[in-house]
């Protein structure tokens, strides 16, 4: 038994990094204890009906997704409901408890529930209907500044930020898991999904079904546009690639294909061979949010570069190589100078088409009523939450290309999915390397200092408090609903914070951040003992 001193030791060396005391491995019905009592606090008192926002306070007073969320609300985005029907299923084959499998189950339901008619899903859902999310919408969701994607209420599915993928791929894991048929009609919508929402030329929009009821000052809604942003495409393939190798679904051989070749259609020409973030159905690169002006995109260029490395080892055809040598040397030709107002960055992110300027985004006022973005030629000042540089590690692409380039073209296609329908197991585990990519709570959080498995595992027993759940100092907060923002200008500079003034409910930093609840820290310490657990079993 630990006294209430050791235990606040352990959180402070938990939370705050220090050096990890010694402690002794644990066993093999510890970890199990741990984890199912962790499970157990999560599902009975952290979750709304089997779903999850990203964190709470102890008293669940307040809790949020992407922003503040209401009770009854649950988010798909990972690291939310979706991703933890991933830790569940992982934890049911590391264990081999059923347990675990019945929990995934509690989740696969929230998730049904969520699931657009059309077979998609939305960021989020709310148990108290759709008048109440309508409501949600046009408060909380209409006044965060900086995320324009809330400030339309659609009705409609999305593939932004991985959530549809995500909840079909866990629909499609538990399905194959024991082949339970009572999850079949859901998975088949959402395998339906991906293919009726699919452009003829192979990409997809960001939403489905196509709305254009939200113009924006400058260019049509965007959300119709044809979407590599946050991985659409990629994250499409990769859902339907395991239909195919799972289900046999051979329906979905051609939509593949097309969306691959997909890939090369958009890639610009010389003298400017990179790829935007969206275009329009005529192929057209084009602006989406206000802060991401119609330009070439190079994290996207840099990204696509991947995928048709990718999809050359899937398919073994030169076509996937053959202009990579163009676009590689147009990111060397944008490297940017080491100074000050480019933070340290390798790269424009924006490229004017044209004239291959770099493009710099910034933004005057206080909130969403009397706040605007622009764009221009001036680097610095730039946004907190969407910075004009990025790093591209363009050496690291041309190993990769020059890499494949190299293969035998026997040994390209030896592992390809699209060679073996039907005939490849899932990977067994889904949720042991990067849990989030959203979630600005989790990605705060310091990393663990413990080296060694053991101590790694030992440390997260023996932290758990009472209650069940890991305390976790939750940075980032967000102001209260306050009513719609008033026009007068604010005399305070908010051009580089993550947040307006008090009317904003965009998340942003705190120097006292709280201890509470976080999902994505459940899912990722989760892991940490499945592989421990991996570890003792193989012994």
């Amino acid at each position: 038994m630990r006294t209430i001193n050791q235990n606040l030791i352990l959180l402070v060396f938990l939370v705050f990094g220090y050096s990890s005391p010694v402690l002794a491995a644990p066993t093999l019905e510890q970890t199990q204890s741990t984890m199912k009592t962790a499970t157990q606090f999560m599902l009975d008192k952290a979750s709304y009906r089997g779903g999850f926002v990203w964190s709470y306070l102890p008293d669940f007073s307040r809790q949020w997704g992407e922003l503040e969320a209401r009770r009854s609300m649950i988010w798909m985005q990972p690291p939310g409901t979706a991703t933890v029907g991933h830790l569940l299923l992982d934890a049911y084959h590391a264990t081999n408890d059923e347990f675990y499998y019945s929990a995934a189950e509690r989740v696969a339901g929230a998730i049904i529930y969520a699931q657009h008619p059309s077979g998609g899903w939305n960021y989020v859902a709310d148990f108290n209907g759709e008048a109440s999310l309508k409501d949600w919408y046009a408060t909380v969701g209409k006044q965060a500044w900086r995320l324009e994607e809330f400030h339309h209420y659609y009705g409609n599915a999305t593939f932004d930020d991985v959530g549809t993928a995500e909840a079909a791929k866990f629909l499609l894991r538990l399905y194959v898991e024991k082949l339970d048929p009572k999850y079949r009609p859901s998975l088949n919508k959402a395998i339906n999904f991906m293919l009726d929402s699919q452009y003829p030329i192979g990409g997809w929009p960001q939403r489905f079904p196509l709305m254009h009821d939200h113009p924006s000052k400058d260019h049509p809604d965007y959300s119709s546009f044809i979407t590599f942003n946050d991985d659409v495409a990629a994250e499409n393939i990769d859902f339907l690639l395991m239909c195919y190798q799972m289900l046999g679904e051979a329906r979905v051989r051609e939509p593949v294909i097309r969306a691959m070749n997909s890939f090369l259609v958009m890639q610009m020409g010389q003298p400017q061979p990179g790829w935007a973030l969206q275009y329009t159905t005529e192929f057209v690169p084009a602006g989406a949010r206000s802060y991401e002006p119609k330009a070439l995109h190079t994290p996207t260029t840099a990204e696509n570069i991947q995928q048709l490395i990718k999809f050359y080892y899937m398919t073994g055809e030169s076509k996937f190589l053959a202009r990579i040598p163009e676009a590689l040397a147009w990111l060397e030709s944008l490297q940017l100078p080491n100074k000050p107002e480019y933070e340290g960055r390798s790269h424009p992110s924006f490229i004017e088409l044209g004239t291959n300027k770099s493009l710099f985004t910034h933004r005057s006022g206080a909130n969403r009523t009397n706040g605007e973005y622009y764009v221009d030629y001036t680097p610095g000042n730039m946004l907190a939450h969407y910075k004009s540089t990025s790093n591209i590690n363009v050496a690291k692409l041309r190993a990769a290309y020059e890499e494949a380039l190299a293969q035998k073209s026997e040994d390209v296609v030896a592992n390809s999915p699209l060679k073996s329908m039907g005939n490849i197991a899932l990977p067994k585990y889904f949720t042991l390397g990067r849990v989030s990519v959203s979630d600005l709570n989790f990605r705060a959080q310091k990393a663990a200092t413990a080296k060694k498995l053991p101590d790694q595992a030992a440390a997260l027993i023996n932290s758990l408090n009472k209650e069940g759940y890991w305390p976790t100092p939750l940075y980032y907060t967000t102001n209260p609903y306050n009513g719609v923002a008033p026009a007068t200008k604010a005399d305070n500079n908010y051009s580089a914070t993550m947040v307006g003034n008090e009317w904003d409910t965009s998340p942003f930093p705190v120097e006292k951040p709280v201890m509470g609840i976080s999902t994505g820290t459940y899912i990722k310490n989760m892991g940490v003992l499945i592989q421990y657990l991996q570890a003792l079993t193989q012994r």
